[in-house]
């Protein structure tokens, strides 16, 4: 299966336990990388045979734009849910939700969650 990997996606949101990360958000970043079968659109040269990365870039940035949960956990899950949901071409997605500022003391690091998930066939 071929892989579309979209990198460095920076949104600005307010996930976080603390209430002021709900209230002064912060910065995220966010790669994913997607499967889905290309070969149409390698043989087409037609958009509308493919993935169009500007969806998915914008439904990943209004997702950390708008959502105010309190764990990463929540959101990298919604962001995976939502791009099998919206994406028809997609099979599988793996979501890489990166928190470089989180307040925690003596901690000058990154936080990462990555999550892996499989569109249910019915």
């Amino acid at each position: 299966m071929d892989c579309i990997h979209l990198t460095g996606i920076r949104c600005y949101g307010y996930t976080g336990y603390l209430p002021e990360e709900q209230v002064l958000g912060q910065w995220f970043e966010v790669d994913v990388r997607l499967w889905l079968d290309i070969s149409r659109a390698a043989n087409t040269d037609a958009i509308e045979d493919t993935l169009d990365y500007r969806s998915v870039i914008s439904l990943i940035q209004h997702l950390v734009k708008t959502s105010k949960f309190a764990l990463l956990e929540k959101l990298v899950t919604a962001i995976a849910d939502s791009i099998l949901q919206q994406c028809d071409r997609v099979t599988q997605v793996q979501v890489t939700l990166t928190k470089p500022g989180a307040p925690i003391p003596d901690f000058g690091g990154k936080i990462t969650i990555e999550l892996t998930k499989i569109k249910a066939t019915h």
